[in-house]
């Protein structure tokens, strides 16, 4: 299964939402390709989790095919006023196959490169043995001060919930319409996103988004009130929501992203669940236009 960023369902979505998307696929190589806006008119293109290349496809004409796509990707972004191409596959031989035909790695980076992954495969037991001894002890906190998790169509209060996170950690957050169409856009059994929220005497506390897709749930957007923080609601959240998925036959739980250095409480709370650590290649980048390209690293540094 791969990502449910590179699914063509996904790039409807960023569409939706305002984004000029593109999509490539010769039958060898497929992609998702999303343009986002820079200042003074300018842009760069997107590749979250891509591209995917099948290499058993490719024998013999690796070469070729590969120096097809590059001329794509440079052609489109010439025509989109783009000044560099953003990669983050999650393969280690795409990167360096696309690394020896011109792409440098970014220290910038779109999606985390880490994650915690949990096996739902395993039983309720040994899934709280391989948790941190803290993580049980506030799964059990939360339980005794009468938490309840429930799925939930309030946006509105998860929103309200986020405006406080987001001023709590200093990270930005999408506007509500994102949100609201994220929620809306998949429903399907193979692709569905849903709204969970924990409650205390009926007063949301913490909240998540989550994204279903294959065999693998996605914990994409939380959020919870600082001041409601003794009750540990979102240890309940994630508890409750990895039994319920375990019931559905779900097989993993992926965390979605750790950065010690951006987000270290949120780390901590990721790495407290026992999972087993994923590490993707990175961000990389296709200069384009080399002097905007140099103009846009000190604007970030500077910025």
């Amino acid at each position: 299964m791969n990502s449910f960023l590179q699914t063509e369902e996904w790039l409807k979505f960023q569409e939706s939402v305002g984004h000029r998307v593109f999509r490539f696929d010769d039958g060898k190589i497929k992609t998702n390709i999303i343009k986002y806006n820079l200042s003074l008119g300018k842009s760069y293109l997107y590749i979250p989790h891509g591209p995917e290349i099948n290499l058993g496809h490719l024998k013999g004409g690796l070469k070729n095919e590969l120096a097809g796509f590059i001329k794509y990707l440079k052609d489109l972004a010439k025509d989109n006023g783009a000044i560099f191409v953003k990669v983050e596959p999650l393969s280690d031989i795409v990167i360096e196959l696309l690394y020896r035909r011109g792409f440098k790695r970014s220290s910038k980076q779109i999606q985390p490169y880490k994650t915690v992954v949990l096996d739902l495969s395993l039983s309720e037991e040994h899934l709280l043995g391989k948790m941190h001894t803290k993580t049980r002890y506030n799964i059990k906190v939360a339980e005794k001060n009468g938490v309840i998790v429930k799925d939930s169509d309030d946006l509105k209060t998860f929103w309200k919930l986020m405006g406080k996170t987001t001023k709590r950690d200093r990270f930005a957050s999408h506007p509500e319409a994102y949100y609201e169409k994220l929620l809306a856009n998949f429903k399907s059994d193979d692709m569905r996103t849903g709204l969970v929220m924990a409650y205390h005497n009926n007063v949301a506390v913490a909240g998540a988004i989550m994204m279903t897709y294959g065999d693998t749930c996605y914990y994409l957007h939380g959020a919870s009130d600082y001041e409601s923080r003794s009750l540990m609601a979102p240890y309940a959240l994630h508890w409750e929501n990895i039994k319920h998925l375990k019931e559905q036959g779900i097989k993993y739980y992926d965390l979605w992203g750790i950065d010690a250095r951006k987000w270290p409480g949120v780390t901590r709370f990721k790495l407290g669940w026992g999972g087993d650590l994923k590490e993707h290649p990175g961000s990389f980048d296709l200069v384009i236009n080399r002097f905007w390209y140099l103009v846009y690293l000190l604007a970030r540094k500077v910025f």
